[in-house]
C-alpha cells in the first residue's frame, strides 16, 4: 500500500462509533438481539487493536451480551426530574484567596531579597543565557 493512503475500514458502518449518543447505542443493541457472537467480538478486538484468541473470544461472548443487557436495563430507568451529577455526595472545592502574604511560612513580597541570590536578574526576573539559537 502506498505511504500516506489509509487502507478503507472494513467495519466502518458496521457499529456506531465513539461520540455517538446512548440511544444510537441502545439502537444498535437492540438491532443485534442483545447476543454478541464471537465474530462481533473479533470485530471489536480489532477495532480496538486489541490481538486475541479464538478461545479469547468464546470466553468474552457471553460476558459482552451480559454488558448489553444491563446497558439496555438502565435505558429502561426513568429520570426525568433527575438532576445531572457528578459525583455522589455534594462536593465543593475548598479554595482560597490569592494573597501574597497568605502563608506565613513563604511569605511574599520578598522579590528584592530573591534577586539578591540571583546571578543575573532583570526587571525582578532571573535571566538565563540563551540556549537555543
Amino acid at each position: 500500500m502506498a505511504r500516506g493512503v489509509r487502507k478503507p475500514d472494513p467495519y466502518q458502518g458496521t457499529m456506531p462509533d465513539a461520540r455517538s449518543c446512548c440511544a444510537a447505542a441502545r439502537a444498535w443493541c437492540s438491532r443485534v438481539g442483545m447476543s454478541v457472537d464471537t465474530a462481533t467480538v473479533k470485530k471489536v478486538a480489532a477495532l480496538a487493536r486489541i490481538a486475541i484468541t479464538d478461545e479469547d473470544a468464546g470466553r468474552l461472548a457471553p460476558k459482552l451480551s451480559n454488558l448489553l443487557g444491563w446497558i439496555e436495563q438502565l435505558g429502561e430507568v426513568d429520570t426525568t426530574g433527575v438532576e445531572p451529577m457528578t459525583a455522589v455526595i455534594p462536593n465543593s472545592l475548598r479554595l482560597r484567596d490569592d494573597v501574597v502574604n497568605a502563608d506565613p511560612l513563604t511569605g511574599g513580597g520578598i522579590r528584592d531579597d530573591l534577586m539578591a541570590n540571583a546571578p543575573q536578574a532583570e526587571h525582578g526576573f532571573f535571566t538565563v543565557p540563551k540556549v537555543i539559537e
